[in-house]
C-alpha cells in the first residue's frame, strides 16, 4: 500500500532507527531504496537531505559524515540492552513465551543490526521458566485489590509427580505486598483460614479474583506486624551456588516433595512411581548443592544412588549428631 508523502519525515526517522548505526551509516540512495521497498514512498535525494536536516533541528542525534547518515543516539546503548535482555531471560518468573515476545521488543529498540546480538533469544526454553499464563494477570489483580484495599480469593497448586499444576488449596485473604525474592514473585498476604501472614507464590495462583464486597484487613492491624514489613528478612540471596562437579543422582521422595523438586530443578529431572507414598527421582546437578539439599529435606528424602553419596550422607549426620551430643 503507497503512503502518501506527509509520512516521508517519519518514515526516513524509523529507517534510521532499524537500518543505522555509527558502523553502518546509510547513504541517501539506501534511504530512498527502503523507503521505496518498505513503504512504497518515492523521493529524491534532496527531500532525504531535508527531511534528516529537519530531524536534527528537531533534537534527533544524526549524524551525517561522507559515508552517510546515521542514528548517533537512542534510548538505551546496546549494552544496556543486552543487560535487560539478560535479566529477562534470568528470571524465572517470567514464562518462556513471554521472554521471546519482551526479548524481541527490547531488541527492537537496537534496530536491526542489533538483533544479531540477541540470538540467545531461542535458549529461554532451556532456563527454569514458570509456566504460568495467568502470571501477568495475578500481578495485575493483586496490585488493584491493594490499591483498592479489598480481599482476594484463588485457587493455590502445586506440581505433581507429573510435572503438572493441580489444586492443592482454595484461599482467601487480605493481600499486601508483592516481592520479588530468589527470582521468582510472592504476594505477602494475610491467610485468612490459619490467620498468619504467609508468603504465596503468584505464579501457583489460579482462578484469582477480587472479593468487591470485602475489606481487606490492615496491615497495622496483624499482630507483630504493627511496624510494617521487615523487608530485611527477604534479602538474601539464591543459595547453593556450587561450581564442583556435576553428579546425576536417584532420590527416594515422598510424594509431597513433587513441588520441592519442581521448585528447585524445574523440568530438569526425570521420575517413577515406587510405592503408594513415594516416587523415584533422577537428577543431575552439582555434587555439592545435592548434599545440602538431600540434608535440607532430611527424611523426605533419600539418595538410592550412587553409593559414594549416601555414604558421605551418612558421615556428615553422623558428624553432625556428635555435634549435639557433645
Amino acid at each position: 500500500m503507497l503512503e502518501p508523502k506527509k509520512a516521508l519525515i517519519i518514515r526516513i526517522l524509523q529507517i534510521l532507527e532499524d537500518y543505522s548505526d555509527e558502523r553502518h551509516p546509510l547513504k541517501q540512495q539506501d534511504v530512498i531504496d527502503k523507503l521505496e521497498s518498505e513503504y512504497g514512498i518515492e523521493c529524491e535525494r534532496k527531500a532525504v537531505a531535508r527531511n534528516i536536516a529537519c530531524l536534527q533541528e528537531l533534537g534527533y542525534d544524526i549524524e551525517v559524515t561522507g559515508n552517510g547518515a546515521y542514528l548517533a543516539s537512542r534510548k538505551f546503548e546496546n549494552a544496556e540492552l543486552r543487560l535487560l535482555i539478560d535479566s529477562v531471560l534470568g528470571s524465572r518468573h517470567v514464562g518462556a513465551q513471554y521472554s521471546k515476545q519482551l526479548i524481541a521488543k527490547l531488541a527492537a529498540l537496537g534496530g536491526k543490526n542489533f538483533e544479531g546480538h540477541a540470538k540467545h533469544v531461542y535458549s529461554v526454553n532451556e532456563w527454569g521458566k514458570t509456566a504460568s499464563k495467568e502470571l501477568f494477570l495475578n500481578i495485575e489483580l493483586i496490585d488493584e485489590a491493594i490499591e483498592k484495599a479489598k480481599k482476594i480469593s484463588f485457587d493455590y497448586l502445586k506440581i505433581g509427580p507429573d510435572k503438572e499444576p493441580h489444586k492443592s488449596s482454595s484461599r482467601k485473604g487480605s493481600p499486601y505486598q508483592l516481592i520479588l525474592h530468589n527470582q521468582r514473585y510472592y504476594l505477602v498476604m494475610l491467610d485468612e483460614k490459619y490467620q498468619n501472614i504467609s508468603y504465596l507464590r503468584v505464579d501457583k495462583m489460579s482462578n484469582m479474583k477480587i472479593l468487591k464486597k470485602e475489606n481487606a484487613v490492615p496491615l497495622r492491624e496483624v499482630e507483630g506486624y504493627k511496624n510494617g514489613l521487615d523487608y530485611s528478612l527477604f534479602s538474601s540471596g539464591l543459595p547453593y551456588m556450587f561450581n564442583d562437579e556435576q553428579v546425576t543422582v536417584r532420590l527416594k521422595c515422598k510424594n509431597f516433595m513433587s513441588d520441592e523438586l519442581h521448585d528447585w530443578f524445574g523440568d530438569g529431572y526425570t521420575v517413577s512411581p515406587l510405592d503408594k507414598d513415594h516416587f523415584t527421582a533422577t537428577v543431575t546437578a552439582s555434587k555439592q548443592a545435592m548434599l545440602f539439599w538431600v540434608l535440607q529435606y532430611n527424611v523426605n528424602v533419600e539418595i538410592l544412588s550412587p553409593e559414594f553419596m549416601r555414604n558421605e550422607i551418612q558421615t556428615l549426620l553422623q558428624d553432625t549428631l556428635k555435634q549435639y551430643e557433645n
